[in-house]
């Protein structure tokens, strides 16, 4: 029992320092159902028999067995429903596939600790919903080796026949969702639209610019020249603002502002070589520009430590005009904020900004097909891996896909001139709940899980049409050149990257802030960009660039 839970501190201690710093600002997202908008399932039809190219003999499966599922309550769940067997999906899922599930839940905002203590404990249900990408130190591979997670591939080959179709129509997703080593490890959430991979960027007030008699901003200096306007016109004393939890400006890592001069917050690749945006020479132009802001009060005074509330705050008392959101939960959320204390309130989206007018931003907010959360893995102590895996093999069916997308016909969408149109109940809830509460309740269209998400469910849950605008004006970046696909370095070289990049992001959080306060003049971030190479940022880029390596030659 000692060296169980000696394990069990090493592993969140480890875990800790890896989701620190496993993050490249693809994933800002993760559980809100607004920037889950991922994976159109392509045209399936309601009618499509579950059993289309299984093999496996028609859903529902024909079985007395019960498996175990553990998984995170979705937030737009907690509050509505005490468990997950309480909620219509998971209900409905049962009867669909035929096999009775037990459901268990980790406490909010513990979901790794809880695993971490019920792996050391052997303990396992046949199930498991956890991002064993980044949040298990040395990734899925070490899973499967440490003897926790099955290896899959067998068993996908075997009783998956709609994923392995999927996969098999699909390469490039194939290759993001297994190991170097090829190993499958878990169902994956697949964003299967270019539309639902964008969710996210900057967030402006149309009334003040069409009052003031400005354009929407392009530019740096339009920026410049617009919140000025705000400030001195409009009494904002937040012009800008934005959350800066867990660390400052943490909604701009994916390039708001940032990649305007060229670079990211996280690792990116170019020209063949991966960089680290906050080494580069044009992080510094960022602080130049964002000491300068500070100093004009163009920023909110507050910027260092705003949080979302503060960032609700500011919107509601009419202190800020732009931002950084989500369409939903950034637009949705803001929009009856500012109309409540002005009815002409309107936020619109503005594009990425660049140095020089008609110029292509270089990076923003997109995420890759494949998201990392919401997977499914089969743990070695299931009773019956072959029914788990038939079970879980149903999100990719045609059936399967609008279940998870829409739920079940009739009770929460119609299709209407083949199309699966949201009902009553989860658009205008007769028990007042919000449609992404609602729609979380009767289908896992809204957040992420073990199925191919469909396109036609963001243009539900977007209801305004500022919402679908944002998209189309937040994806217009070559984010994609340079992004990175989902790396998976070695047991080892992960232990050594988290301990090297949680010094490294330590030193830039402090940088960061100590530049943009004016607490430090900008020509300190020289000696800043030499202690990260004395914390050995080379090595932290070699890692990465081998494990790229060999992703490109999966």
């Amino acid at each position: 029992m000692r060296r169980l839970l000696t394990a069990t501190l090493i592993a969140i201690m480890t875990g800790t320092l890896l989701n620190a710093c496993s993050s490249n600002g693809d994933n800002e997202n993760k559980g809100d159902a607004q920037g889950s908008p991922s994976g159109s399932a392509a045209s399936a039809t309601a009618g499509a028999s579950a059993s289309e190219g299984t093999g496996t003999g028609a859903y529902p499966i024909q079985t007395d067995k019960t498996l175990s599922y553990w998984a995170e309550m979705n937030g737009n769940i907690v509050g509505t429903k005490a468990a997950l067997d309480e909620v219509p999906f998971f209900q409905d899922w049962q009867k669909k596939t035929g096999v009775k599930l037990k459901f268990t839940s980790p406490p909010a905002g513990q979901a790794q600790q809880t695993l971490n203590i019920m792996l050391a404990s052997g303990e396992l249900p046949d199930m498991i919903e956890y991002d064993f990408l980044n949040g298990y130190p040395g990734g899925p591979e070490k899973a499967i080796n440490d003897g926790y997670i099955l290896k899959l591939n067998d068993l996908i080959d075997k009783d998956a026949p709609n994923l392995k179709k999927y996969l098999q129509e699909h390469p490039d997703i194939d290759k993001m969702i297994k190991t170097d080593q090829g190993s499958y490890y878990a169902f994956p959430f697949i964003r299967g639209d270019e539309y639902l991979q964008i969710y996210q960027g900057p967030i402006i007030r149309k009334d003040w610019l069409d009052e003031l008699g400005l354009p929407i901003p392009e530019t740096i200096d339009d920026w410049t020249a617009t919140l000025r306007a705000f400030k001195e016109k409009k009494g904002a004393t937040a012009a800008l603002t934005f959350n800066s939890k867990p660390r400052f400006f943490n909604d701009g890592g994916n390039g708001a502002f940032i990649g305007a001069f060229g670079v990211n917050r996280g690792f990116y690749q170019e020209d063949g070589q991966i960089k680290f945006g906050p080494a580069e020479s044009g992080y510094k132009d960022y602080l130049k520009l964002f000491q300068q802001w500070y100093k004009e009060g163009l920023l909110d005074k507050n910027i260092a430590t705003a949080d979302s509330k503060a960032v609700d705050s500011n919107w509601a008392s009419g202190q800020t005009g732009a931002s950084i959101g989500n369409a939903g939960g950034g637009i949705g959320k803001w929009q009856p904020l500012v109309a409540a204390q002005d009815p002409k309130a309107e936020l619109v989206a503005a594009p990425y900004p660049v140095l020089n007018k008609g110029d292509t931003p270089k990076f923003g907010q997109r995420d890759n097909p494949y998201s990392s959360g919401g997977m499914v893995a089969v743990t070695t102590k299931t009773k019956d891996p072959d029914l788990a895996v038939k079970l879980l093999d149903y999100g990719y069916s045609d059936e399967g896909r609008m279940f998870f997308n829409f739920g079940t016909e009739g009770v929460s969408y119609n299709m209407v001139d083949g199309y699966p149109k949201y009902t009553d109940l989860l658009m205008k809830n007769p028990d007042k709940l919000a449609p992404a509460q609602a729609i979380s309740l009767y289908t896992r269209g809204s957040y992420n899980g073990p199925f191919v998400q469909d396109k036609r469910y963001a243009e539900q849950y977007f209801a305004l049409q500022t919402q679908r605008d944002a998209i189309d004006v937040w994806k217009k970046t070559d984010q994609a050149k340079y992004a990175l696909p989902p790396l998976t370095p070695t047991p080892e070289e992960s232990s050594e990257f988290a301990t090297i990049m949680n010094d490294i992001n330590t030193l830039v959080d402090e940088m960061t802030l100590k530049i943009i306060l004016g607490d430090e003049s900008v020509d300190s971030f020289d000696s800043y960009v030499a202690k990260m190479k004395s914390l050995n940022l080379d090595r932290a880029i070699e890692i990465e660039t081998a494990a790229l390596k060999r992703y490109n030659s999966r």
